[in-house]
């Protein structure tokens, strides 16, 4: 198994993952644009170091799809993410790397719903 090289996190512009809650527990913030890697932290103590997760192996913690919504002929392609009780990640797939949204799987039956 490759070692991956720990990236200087000093500058990293963090973000608080849908699984926080607004009581300030179960905090989990991740940080965008490291070339090859994740990294993760718990924003109840910001100072201790970070769990540093290769992007294969991010992606593949979430188990992305098609959707049904997406055409044949490339456009429209929109993936969901599986593996993630209650949530539902959602992409661009001719963009995986940009962000993405995850909403609640009542607030995306209801958007399927609204679809007809």
């Amino acid at each position: 198994m490759a070692r991956l090289s720990r990236p200087d996190l000093g500058s990293a512009t963090w973000r608080k993952s849908s699984h926080s809650n607004a009581q300030g527990g179960e905090c989990v913030e991740v940080a965008d644009g490291f070339t090859g890697v994740v990294p993760v932290r718990d924003s109840k103590h910001p100072h201790r170091p970070a769990l540093v997760v290769g992007d294969q192996a991010w992606g593949a913690f979430v188990q992305w799809r098609k959707s049904s919504h997406s055409n044949a002929q490339g456009g429209d392609c929109v993936e969901v993410g599986a593996g993630l009780p209650g949530l539902v990640p959602v992409r661009d797939s001719k963009d995986p790397a940009r962000p993405g949204i995850v909403v609640t799987g009542r607030a995306w039956a209801a958007f399927l719903g609204a679809l007809g």
